[in-house]
């Protein structure tokens, strides 16, 4: 009676947390699942038309997709190990005993307490035509001219990835922090007997050690790579442009949602198409990583 009497109070508890879930959760995705099979008419009285895999089809054909999915890869396959060798790098040498580590702490977490939207402005400033990078490049006499770093098609991503890489290392880089603490002291004095140099205990120490933490990192960073969305719209004013250079998934999910006449249902397969796509890949990683850690396959 008593086991019983706790589950109930367990769920009391949990009841709130799980109606929130399915209000702006689970039901919103299934909703969009739905709307991917249809033409949605929003003008008037809201209609919607079976279309069955229409939307996927057409989806798998449209060269803008395409040319979304192409960026999104690139940006996600540059980003993800960039961001975790550095915050790693950073997490090691703070954990390392330098001076002033708490003050080099504070000072390189203060990007995350910064809206991405003001964090996206400064850079717009920072890389502008006058801005201070172009002006540091010309003056150490690497460019003849100012370039427009988010005018061209050829920099402009590249631009955004500085950007983002800045700002999502110190985040990762705690985690790192967290995870440096866990690993007992006692493994690196062994090693400092045997006359390991700090290399060789980074690679067969604090590498090996960090492993599930790694996984969590590059399955977060995965997830959130492959949504990019505000700082692309910013910078591009919506539009990905210059010639299609900053048009991402997220960035074409809005477009056909909101900014195309008659296209909710296809900007909802898209979506699903996003989803599924983030999904498989982390569902990948984790096996991967289950095998890194119990030397065993499968989940």
């Amino acid at each position: 009676m008593k086991r019983h009497s706790e589950k109930l109070q367990g769920w009391i508890f949990s009841l709130p947390a799980v109606i929130i879930l399915l209000m702006f959760t689970l039901l919103p995705i299934l909703f969009s699942f739905y709307l991917s099979f249809n033409k949605v008419n929003l003008i008037g009285e809201v209609s919607y038309t079976f279309t069955g895999l229409k939307n996927y089809i057409d989806a798998l054909k449209d060269p803008r997709v395409i040319i979304a999915l192409k960026n999104t890869l690139k940006y996600v396959v540059i980003v993800v190990p960039v961001q975790t060798l550095i915050a790693l790098l950073l997490a090691y040498i703070l954990n390392s005993g330098i001076k002033f580590q708490t003050g080099f702490r504070t000072l390189l977490f203060l990007p995350t307490l910064t809206s991405s939207s003001a964090l996206t402005m400064i850079f717009m400033f920072l890389f502008s035509v006058n801005g201070p990078v172009n002006k540091l490049l010309v003056n150490a006499g690497i460019l003849d001219q100012p370039i427009g770093f988010l005018s061209e098609s050829s920099t402009v991503l590249y631009a955004i990835i500085i950007m983002n890489v800045w700002s999502t290392v110190p985040m990762f880089m705690t985690i790192y922090l967290a995870g440096l603490q866990d690993i007992p002291k006692t493994m690196y004095e062994a090693a400092e007997i045997d006359g390991a140099n700090a290399f060789q205990r980074l690679t067969r120490i604090t590498v090996p050690q960090l492993v599930p933490v790694t996984n969590y990192i590059l399955m977060v960073g995965l997830a959130s790579t492959f949504q990019l969305f505000d700082q692309t719209y910013i910078v591009s004013g919506g539009s990905g442009g210059p010639n299609n250079a900053t048009l991402t998934l997220s960035l074409i999910i809005y477009q056909y949602a909101f900014k195309t006449f008659g296209t909710m249902g296809y900007a909802s397969a898209v979506a699903v198409v996003l989803t599924v796509f983030i999904f498989v890949i982390t569902m990948i990683l984790r096996k991967f990583s289950n095998e890194d850690v119990t030397g065993e396959g499968g989940l």
